[in-house]
This record gives C-alpha cells, structure tokens and sequence, in this order.
C-alpha cells in the first residue's frame, strides 16, 4: 500500500477524527486546580482507550501528580517516541469565553473553520494529529511503520513536577532514536517548520533595602538613601546604548548563527515591522548589529519583568521607600551557564550598592538553552515532506520561549527532540477563546503520515 492511500484514508476520515478529538476536548483536565484531579485522571483513561483501540500496548503510570500514559507498538528501526500533553490551562477569566470552553465546536470563520475549546491547540489538537496518522496507517496498511513510542504527560500546564523523575526512572524504556513534539507552530502561521532552537531561562528577584523604615520626603528626602533611586540605576546599567547587555561573563557560550541557518532565516523573509506593530511598537530595541530575527531566536536577553516600591495607591503619598524589587528574566542561548551568570549578575548588583543599602536575591529557575543537532537524516527527511504536504518550503526555525522537556530528552534519554506543529499565532492559547485550524488538524495528520514515510 503507498502513501497515497493512507493520506486518502486521512482525508475520508476527517469527520472521525475530529468527533474524537471533540471528545478528548470535552474533558475538563486542568492540571493546576486540584479540584480537577479525577478528569486529568479521565482524560489519561481515555487516551490509553483510544491508543488501545488501534492496537497499541497503551498504560495509564502512576506518578506522585497526574499520570503518565505510555504505549508501545511496532517493530525495527528506527525506534521513534512521540510526546505531547493531554492537560490544559484554566479559562480564568470565564466570562470572556463566547461558549463553554469545554462544549468544543466546529466554527466557521472569515479565515476558515476552527476548532473552538480549551486544549484545541495546546496540546490536544497537535497531540492527536499524530495519534490520527498511527490510526490512519494501521487501517491502511495493516502494520506500523516502525518501532513507536507513545509519552504523554499529565503536568506539562503546571510545570511538569513528575516528568523528570519519572524520565530518569523509566529511562531504558523510553530512550529511542528521535522524540518527536507536537506543541509548537507555522512561521508566521504559513510556514511550516522544526523548531531546532529553544532559549533556556533564568530568573533573579532582587530586594534593595535602605532606611530601616519609610520616611517622610520632605523631612528626609535629599540626605537619605533612596533604594529605588539605586535600583533604577542598577536596571539601567544592564544595558548599554546599543541594546548590547553589560553583565560580565554574560556573553560567554554565546555561538554565532552558522551561515547556512542565517541564508535560511532571511530567506523566511520576516516582517518584523508588522510583527511590531501588532502590539503598538515601531523599533526593534535589542542588540542593534543582530537582526530581527536573531533577537527573537539565536540572541540572549535580559528584561525587566516587574519593578515596584514605596507608594502605588491611589492619590499621592510623599513617601521614601525602605525597599525597592524588581523581577528580572534572562534568555539564554548556546553554552551559555545560567549559574554562572547568577553569580556574576549577583556581584553586579552587589558591586554597585552605595553606602547604606543591602540586597536579598532570590532565584526563580536556571536552565540552558538547547538546539537540536540535525545532523540526522531524519530532520532533512522531515523537513522535505513537511514541505511537501503544505507546499511552502519548510525551514528550521528558533523559538524565543523555552520547552524544558527537549532539554530533557537530550539530557536523560540523549535522544535528539525533533519539534513540529502546526498551531497558528492567532490560536489564542492559554486565553479564552482558544482555536485550533481545521486545515492545522487535517493538514497536520497529513504531515505526521508523510513524516513517518519520510524517516522509515
């Protein structure tokens, strides 16, 4: 049997498809709120039903949190894994939703027909387009296409406490040759794309202490130690004029984008005005001889994420603050060491206090940033047949934000993750209203059964 039968059998099945995602949707597993916990433990059952259902040795594994569901099928190389989440976010605030979120349904739209309800597109929508390929192949060709792996996590909406301990435990069992992702999206809802690069994170909240107390500006103002005048001079010496980030030590680790990546990021051709200007801006402001794109994917960041002291109510209070906080992020690339540039944004901070002023820190999360090596054939092999389904030249792309579970993967298992979705920037995730594209979800189970063809 050839492809053209199992995507033909793809297309004659849609409606299936997309009344069992309807189910899976319908089932409010929101991994956050306890109160939720027996639907996450719902929605793992069904998942286990549906990969049983096409034959697959499918179980639901317990965890001190939500549980796992792992399933197994096929034989002979290569050994592929696929990961994706079957818990959402809440729907705060509910009275922004124009229906139920978790009442899915089919909408027609200017731009198309939408699947609307919570987990649409992160992750139900995207996990089950794989899950539809495997259903789609089996009916067709009465076999696997190779020896598959099955992992879906319960936590990934509430910081995933369970999944490195159950990774390191269940290791040999689930160590393959590619993990493949579905939890990312087009390039500009267009393109499609495998996201080789993902930023790590770090996170530092700084307290600057002065006066033992808030005092009177009139009667102390201009002798005493204002710490937000010291902490708003911290926050401005982390930058200089170029946007360049002045931290010691911070750029080190930090690679040079390779030429060929470069030569295909430009050729994406990326509107960076546009993308500006959605949100009310003009000009880029990151480091000024790097490009838009670079500043998004392939560039370190430092920004300021919330800063507060003294008086913030209402009216005016002619008050000097004893304390001064601010919340500061970090966007690490490459080799880049997240401890150690906490300890050298520390001495910084500490370095730069006048007489007078203390600092408490707190930490909020280190993790490196990592890119996938595709080396492999696989990754050229995909990125063919992805262009081949959406008939747009495929491309590796970055990712600005952080998925720690490819680093896992890397990292526990050494295998290599391989990331691709089909979610759309206007899919409203985490936000009421979400949406996942029926072409995403049908296009997407095309893509996944060419992939497969693709890479075995």
């Amino acid at each position: 049997m050839s492809l053209d039968a199992v995507l033909a059998r793809i297309d004659d099945d849609l409606p299936n498809a997309t009344e069992r995602l309807l189910d899976l949707l319908r089932i409010p597993s929101i991994s956050t709120d306890p109160a939720y916990k027996a639907d996450c433990d719902r929605a793992a059952d069904h998942m286990v039903a549906d990969l049983k259902s096409m034959g697959i040795d499918a179980s639901k594994r317990p965890t001190p949190g939500h549980p796992m569901v792992v399933g197994h099928a096929g034989e002979g190389g290569p050994h592929l894994l696929f990961y994706g989440h079957y818990d959402v976010q809440p729907v705060d605030p509910l009275e922004l939703w124009h229906r139920d979120p978790f009442d899915p349904e089919v909408q027609e739209t200017d731009k198309g027909q939408v699947i609307r309800a919570r987990g649409a597109a992160d992750d139900k929508g995207q996990l089950m387009t794989f899950v539809e390929a495997l259903r789609a192949w089996k009916e067709v060709k009465g076999d696997w296409p190779c020896r598959i792996t099955i992992f879906l996590e319960g936590e990934e909406e509430s910081g995933s406490p369970s999944l490195v301990p159950f990774m390191e435990e269940n290791a040999a069992e689930l160590k393959t040759d590619v993990a493949m992702i579905c939890d990312t999206g087009l390039f500009e809802s267009r393109t499609p794309a495998i996201t080789t690069m993902l930023r790590g994170l770090l996170g530092e909240e700084i307290k600057i202490l002065a006066p033992s107390l808030d005092l009177h500006s009139g009667m102390y103002g201009g002798i005493a130690m204002n710490p937000i005048r010291v902490l708003s001079r911290i926050i401005a010496s982390l930058h200089d004029e170029t946007g360049r980030i002045t931290i010691p030590g911070f750029y080190d680790g930090v690679p040079e984008l390779p030429e060929e990546l470069e030569a295909q990021w430009q050729g994406l051709a990326f509107n960076h005005q546009k993308f500006l200007e959605d949100v009310g801006l003009s000009e880029p402001a990151g480091e000024q001889d790097r490009t838009p794109l670079e500043m998004i994917w392939s560039r370190p960041t430092c920004e300021v994420n919330g800063i507060w002291g003294g008086y913030t109510g209402a009216g005016f209070k002619t008050v000097l603050p004893s304390e001064a906080h601010a919340k500061i992020s970090f966007r690490l690339v490459g080799d880049q060491d997240p401890l150690a540039i906490r300890e050298s944004f520390r001495k910084m901070v500490a370095d730069a206090l006048p007489p007078d002023c203390e600092v408490e820190f707190s930490g909020h999360g280190a993790s490196g940033a990592n890119a996938a090596d595709v080396s492999d054939p696989m990754f050229e092999a995909a990125r063919k047949a992805l262009t081949e389904e959406w008939q747009i030249p495929a491309a590796y792309i970055g990712c600005g934000g952080s998925i720690p579970i490819a680093g896992h993967f890397q990292n526990i298992l050494g295998t290599e993750p391989m990331l691709v979705g089909f979610g759309k920037d206007d899919d409203a995730i985490h936000s009421p209203n979400e949406k996942y594209d029926m072409e995403s979800f049908h296009k997407g189970i095309r893509s996944w059964a060419r992939i497969l063809d693709a890479v075995t």
